[in-house]
């Protein structure tokens, strides 16, 4: 059974339909990149299967049940989103941003227990954030900001672990840091990834399944070799491109020109 499954799903802002009946499946441990022009629809796609927008049409189902029907503490205890840019107050420490993750395991009454700074302190060393702690988020750079997020997402200890465009603004080093933390977590943790991401070559290299998305429907979804191609490209991005396949068969595309017609 799939892990995370939209079902005929349609969503959208007001009277403005983004996703049309899109219907996709995503199993157990998989690594999923979500690829696509600007406007394509990811981010909204990523909303919707983290209950942050309700479905015009459709459904998002969790382990085969509809997660309209989970409280808010159960659902945070299964899957966490990590959006574009997230902003934290300016004196709030590396340590207290984690804290936060912990909100779905504490009663109003009792607050922290010792369960709790246990999976912070895992969550912290799993980032590399232990030396950071006491730092105040603002103080960061973007790549250890970045991690810090991830590390809050941990410590609500999920199962599913959403991303919209986790390296945003980082620079090259710092994008590989956060693909190869997120992938380790995937592969050590077992925790289901799905991530919108912009850098085709990305998804290929770290991913098990991409799927891509044009004008707000599926248009391909499968192993990075099967679905980056000529043709998707040409009539999905709209560029004529070079793609040969690295030591370990993934895809690795680079633009040449706009497609003069399709």
């Amino acid at each position: 059974m799939a892990i995370l499954a939209a079902d005929q799903l349609s969503a959208g802002f007001g009277d403005r339909t983004v996703i049309y009946s899109l219907s996709l499946s995503i199993e157990p441990g998989d690594f999923l990149s979500i690829i696509g022009p600007n406007g394509s629809g990811k981010s909204t796609l990523l909303k919707t299967l983290s209950r942050n927008l309700k479905p015009q049409k459709g459904s998002v189902l969790l382990d085969g049940g509809d997660i309209n029907h989970f409280s808010a503490k159960k659902l945070a205890s299964q899957l966490a989103i990590l959006h574009q840019a997230p902003q934290a107050p300016g004196d709030l420490t590396v340590r207290d941003l984690v804290a936060y993750g912990r909100f779905p395991y504490q009663n109003w009454w009792q607050g922290a227990v010792a369960e709790d700074n246990k999976v912070v302190e895992w969550a912290l060393d799993q980032t590399g954030l232990q030396s950071l702690a006491s730092r105040q988020v603002n103080t960061l750079s973007g790549g250890e900001r970045q991690r810090a997020w991830i590390a809050m997402a941990l410590a609500q200890k999920p199962r599913i672990l959403l991303l919209d465009e986790p390296t945003t603004y980082l620079d090259i080093c710092h994008q590989l840091e956060i693909l190869d933390l997120i992938s380790r977590l995937n592969q050590e943790q077992k925790i289901t990834i799905v991530m919108a991401l912009h850098d085709l070559n990305y998804a290929a290299r770290y991913s098990d399944t991409i799927a891509v998305l044009s004008q707000g429907s599926l248009y391909a979804s499968g192993h990075p070799a099967e679905v980056i191609t000529l043709q998707m490209l040409r009539r999905v991005f709209r560029v004529e491109a070079d793609i040969w396949l690295d030591g370990n068969g993934r895809p690795v595309c680079l633009a040449q020109q706009l497609t003069v017609s399709i």
